[in-house]
This record gives structure tokens, sequence and C-alpha cells, in this order.
């Protein structure tokens, strides 16, 4: 089995930066590529950014690329997003996802394991 926790989120000011974890442990081996997602109240839930095991390959949400970089330390077992420049729409539960492939995928469903989410609150 494999937990996925998510921290760092909160309150911050349009403008303003957060960093969110994402710390995996458990069965970390079944775990390779990464993602980040969100979802705010009343919408569908989106694709923020996805990394490959190495780090080598990150892929982003045109909505947030140039403003969030996504990483990871693999010998602590934790994946981290940067978020920079945070506008209102912002706005949402984070949740972090594993996946038992190596390649930085979109898509929510290719990913099989998930964090509860935190959230991050962009104020005007």
């Amino acid at each position: 089995q494999v937990q996925l926790v998510e921290s760092g989120g909160g309150l911050v000011q349009a403008g303003g930066s957060l960093r969110l974890s994402c710390t995996a442990s458990g069965r970390t081996f079944s775990i390779y590529a990464m993602g980040w997602f969100r979802q705010a109240p009343g919408k569908e839930r989106e694709f923020v950014a996805a990394i490959n095991w190495s780090g080598s390959n990150t892929v982003y949400a045109d909505s947030v690329k140039g403003r969030f970089t996504i990483s990871r330390d693999n010998a602590k077992n934790t994946m981290y997003l940067q978020l920079n420049s945070l506008i209102p729409e912002d706005t949402a539960v984070y949740r972090c996802a594993g996946r038992q492939y190596n390649s930085a995928s979109r898509e929510a469903g290719t990913y099989q394991y998930w964090g509860q989410g935190t959230q991050v609150t962009v104020s005007s």
C-alpha cells in the first residue's frame, strides 16, 4: 500500500507564493511518475503538473506554466510544487498523485495513488 500526504497549503494574497509538499510512504517503490491536480468549488478536477521519476521530464498546464515549478527529491520520497505569482483563480484543493509508470501524465485516470489534498486560497 502507498500513502501520499500533502502539506504546505494556506491563505496567501494575490502575487504571493507557496510551496506544497507531497510525501510518500509505504510501498514507495511502486511509484514512478507523480503529478499535481487541483479542484476548485463547483469545478471539475484539472491537471496542474507532472514529473517523471528522475525529474528529467516535466509537463505543466498552460494556466500555470511559468508560475509553478514541480520537482522531487527521491531520497526523501517527496515531491514539491512551488507556486509563484498566485492569482485568485488558483484557489483550489491541490492533490498529489502517483502512478506505476514512468511517463509524466496529464490524465488523472492513469494515476493509482492519491493524497487527500491541501487547500490553497488566494485572496485578491
